[in-house]
């Protein structure tokens, strides 16, 4: 029978001393699926992360890849690779010795796993700086090597912590869309720590959203984004007002916002208190005199046909049904 899960957590929580990182988190990774892992600082997704790799013991629970109970197994026998934040490439060593070495632990013939790690290398667009040095090499390229190195293990699940944090931003894009192509490829499971909200969302099949060590939701990128679960999970993804609404708190996309005069009927009256050109749009930030912030993105167009400055009053209005009532 054929593995329900690439990955299964049932119950899993990870202390440090009396402080819970991860608690009582279960979560299930479909076959074949590009999850990210996203969240602030501390809130357990790296924890996560390092223990379906086998670098950190769980605590409690259990954790299923491929259907097999591998808690108290070592990295080696989980059939995992991991791509760190620092890459971690041997300064002395060649590209192709780099994402050969551990072929060379495993006493594989050097003919062996050159060819291996000279078909790595093609895989990754890396193929013509086989004999370079790490320091020879950009920081995407040196991104490519460490990838190469992860994946030559033929792992069934590879774990990306922050793999993109280094880049520069037009290389981030770039990257991410090698990322992508390579799990569609190879048709293994990525799971990826991020704490970018826009990268989560243009590379998953699934997004998990952790606060304080556990999930404030999980789901497609666009059912998150349009169905936020809560206040948090609204803010942290971005792109949203959370607002006073009748039966509690709402929240707006701010694309979906628009600015009218203070004689508007219905809406939150209050001031511009900046603006920022974006290309396509105008952010406008609002302020209400009870302090309440908000922001909506004009069309570039239509504010200037229409422009305002800040200090300026108007009301801030939405459809109404583009207001997703939150959870208390």
């Amino acid at each position: 029978m054929d593995p329900r899960y690439d990955v299964e957590l049932v119950a899993v929580t990870k202390r440090y001393g009396d402080t819970v990182a991860v608690d009582c988190v279960s979560l299930r990774f479909d076959k074949a699926s590009y999850t990210c892992l996203l969240g602030p600082s501390g809130c357990g997704k790296t924890s996560t992360l390092r223990m379906i790799a086998g670098h950190e013991g769980i605590s409690e629970g259990d954790l299923l890849i491929n259907d097999k109970n591998v808690t108290d197994l070592p990295p080696s026998a989980r059939g995992t690779a991991m791509m760190f934040q620092s890459y971690a490439l041997f300064p002395h060593l060649t590209c192709i010795d780099n994402v050969a070495f551990s072929l060379k632990m495993r006493g594989i013939a050097k003919k062996e796993r050159h060819a291996s790690a000279q078909a790595m290398l093609e895989l990754v667009q890396m193929e013509t700086y086989a004999t370079r040095y790490p320091a020879q090499l950009s920081g995407g390229q040196q991104q490519r090597i460490a990838l190469a190195r992860a994946l030559i293990t033929k792992p069934r699940v590879l774990l990306l912590d922050e793999p993109l944090s280094a880049l520069d931003p037009f290389l981030r894009v770039r990257m991410r869309e090698e990322l992508k192509r390579l799990q569609r490829e190879l048709k293994i499971s990525f799971i990826h720590v991020t704490h970018s909200q826009d990268e989560a969302m243009a590379l998953a099949d699934m997004m998990v959203v952790m606060d304080n060590g556990r999930i404030a939701q999980s789901g497609t990128p666009r059912d998150v984004f349009e169905r936020p679960a809560s206040a948090f999970v609204a803010r942290f993804i971005g792109g949203h007002n959370v607002l006073p609404g009748a039966s509690g708190s709402i929240a707006v996309r701010a694309d979906h916002c628009r600015l009218e005069p203070v004689t508007a009927e219905r809406g939150l009256r209050g001031r511009i208190s900046n603006l920022e050109y974006q290309g396509p749009h105008v952010r406008v930030a609002f302020a209400t005199s009870s302090g309440v912030e908000a922001s909506a993105l004009i069309p570039d167009h239509e504010f200037y046909a229409n422009p305002s400055s800040p200090g300026d009053e108007r009301t801030l209005v939405w459809p109404a049904e583009s207001a997703h009532v939150l959870a208390a």
